[in-house]
């Protein structure tokens, strides 16, 4: 079973939706049969990359005196979950990290990556946002620190990647992040409670078409007729 999670490493709710649904995931009984993709999508697609500044000053141009405060609540939310927060991160372009995620995911390291850029921006309020600090927190992430400098020196590599990503949130429903989508069918937005993402599982897991069960998810038929498990997969 395949889900696939849009969001954006800057956005709170993307971070705490993440801990939430690894909680839910990591309680699944089938959890090893269960396929992660994290999906690009830019809160800010026109923001200069040359342009970087504090949240707090962010939030009160954007939403006034009280925009702070705004962060603060949220911050609250983040601490309840067991989640480090703090609120003097800066913000900026996001499109190199999303660019790196995807080719984290050829490496079978996505996860990982993600991780690592959550601590950074949201636990230990260090820059994500230049190349220096980008191969920095892949080699953290277990990946060539050469090759995602590499990577990141080409402002065309993985790119047309993030942009499928965004055109396929649209597609799929997506007015805003976290977004969810359990095997291409069900849809789940905003930072649920972890019950909410255990029910999600367990229905879509549930509702799984045949053909996905597996070889070895042999079954009687209506007919009364049993199917045989290869040998290859028969246990003693």
């Amino acid at each position: 079973m395949r889900i696939e999670i849009w969001g954006d490493v800057v956005c709170p709710w993307c971070y705490i939706a993440n801990a939430r649904f690894e909680r839910a995931l990591t309680e699944f009984p089938n959890r090893d049969r269960v396929e992660v993709v994290h999906r690009s999508f830019e809160l800010d697609p026109g923001h200069d990359a040359a342009h970087v500044e504090s949240v707090p000053a962010f939030l009160a141009r954007r939403f006034g005196p009280q925009g702070p405060a705004m962060d603060e609540q949220v911050a609250e939310r983040a601490r309840r979950e067991g989640l480090t927060y703090r609120t003097d991160r800066q913000v900026g372009s996001t499109l190199d990290a999303h660019r790196l995620l995807h080719w984290a995911k050829e490496q079978g390291r996505q996860g990982q990556l993600l991780a690592v850029l959550f601590e950074t921006n949201f636990a230990q309020a260090e820059s994500i946002f230049t190349h220096d600090a980008l191969v920095g927190i892949a080699a953290r992430a277990g990946l060539d620190p050469e090759q995602a400098r590499h990577i990141l020196a080409d402002a065309d590599a993985y790119l047309e990647a993030v942009r499928e990503d965004e055109r396929g949130a649209a597609l799929a429903g997506a007015q805003g992040v976290p977004f969810f989508v359990f095997d291409g069918r069900r849809t789940l937005g905003g930072a649920q409670p972890v019950s909410a993402f255990r029910k999600a599982l367990e229905t879509a897991w549930a509702e799984r078409p045949l053909d996905a069960l597996g070889e070895d998810a042999v079954m009687c038929g209506p007919d009364g007729t049993c199917a045989v498990p290869p040998v290859s997969s028969a246990k003693p």
